[in-house]
């Protein structure tokens, strides 16, 4: 038997950032996002002598081990290896099983699309087929935020892992205590149609360690330096615009809260906007962009444009002689999914 499942990346569209620890815990956050048909792929097959194999079919690193040993977290397979030890532990008492657990994703790491918890997040899809575990997607999503950021250590937020799990248009909040609630938005047709018509998505050529950025914003709100705090006051205030916007149809009002976000998220840590970034965006302005944003922690990886469906293909070739690439994607409602081939 073959398990093999998918969970879809993210557009951070609003509050990126404000689900981000102690913020969230003495403010309360909000984040909109999107998922996008671009995914993180996850294969679970049985291992014949006794050994677990981990592979990431992209990248082309690989690792074996006796499925009886302390297998550590160290290094490029750690988001594999995290999740299968805690599996191994929590759920299964102790007694290893012997895999084989292949990956490949969409994007790169550091892309800003939200890949690595979205890849913790159908490795445990997976799982809970293979199995089938009694978690519901509150559980999967909290779990795979567990063993990304106390487990493994790697510092970020909470949204990413909701936004694949659940997958389509969410609006977010993020309490103290962990808690978490998800509302799925529905939005017109017409709306969803015209909002995807009218964004473009940047490739910078630059992956870049959300880590050093988030620990910042961090560092910033524990020191109560009250200009990142008024910041993430505005990105949380943000939030709550864009799904007035979105609910509402009102793609102008979109287009002005985006670039708010853009602007108040810079603000938030010095490392999220570079020269790199402010050059495409004065390029994209200059031929047709209505509004820009960094999807994700910032620094590099993707950048989303607003413009007029008849502006994107004149926006699309002047950002695409800057060097980078446009993906071209489709919203979806579909949330993390596994399947078994026998």
């Amino acid at each position: 038997m073959i398990v093999r499942s998918r969970a879809p990346l993210r557009l951070g569209l609003a509050g990126g950032g404000t689900d981000v620890a102690p913020y969230c815990d003495l403010f309360g956050g909000h984040v909109m996002n999107v998922t996008i048909d671009r995914y993180a792929y996850t294969s679970l097959s049985p291992s014949q002598d006794g050994r677990c194999r981990f592979s990431t079919l992209d990248s082309g690193a690989h690792e074996e081990w006796h499925c009886g040993d302390v297998i550590p977290t160290h290094g490029p397979l750690q988001l594999l290896k995290g999740v299968y030890n805690r599996i191994v532990h929590e759920f299964l008492g102790g007694d290893a099983a012997a895999l084989h657990v292949r990956t490949f994703s969409d994007a790169p790491p550091g892309s800003g699309l939200g890949s690595s918890s979205t890849m913790v997040v159908a490795l445990l899809q997976a799982f809970v087929e293979y199995f089938n575990l009694p978690l519901g997607e509150y559980e999967v999503a909290k779990l795979a935020y567990e063993i990304e950021r106390k487990d493994l250590g790697l510092a970020g937020g909470k949204q990413d892992q909701y936004a694949a799990t659940f997958g389509g248009f969410n609006f977010m909040e993020f309490y103290a205590n962990e808690r978490v609630v998800v509302n799925p938005l529905r939005i017109k047709d017409w709306v969803w149609a015209e909002l995807e018509a009218s964004l473009v998505l940047y490739f910078t050529g630059v992956s870049r360690a959300s880590a050093d950025i988030i620990d910042q914003q961090s560092r910033n709100v524990g020191q109560s330096k009250q200009s990142s705090i008024d910041a993430m006051h505005s990105l949380k205030r943000e939030a709550v615009q864009m799904k007035e916007c979105v609910l509402r149809g009102d793609l102008r009002g979109l287009e002005v809260t985006l670039q708010a976000g853009w602007e108040a998220k810079k603000k938030t840590a010095t490392s999220i906007s570079n020269p790199l970034i402010e050059n495409v965006e004065r390029v994209a302005f200059a031929n047709g962009a209505r509004a820009a944003k960094v999807s994700g922690a910032g620094g590099g990886g993707f950048m989303m444009f607003l413009c007029d469906p008849e502006e994107r293909l004149r926006l699309s070739r002047a950002l695409l002689e800057q060097g980078g690439s446009i993906m071209d994607f489709h919203f979806t409602a579909q949330g993390a999914i596994a399947w078994r081939i026998t």
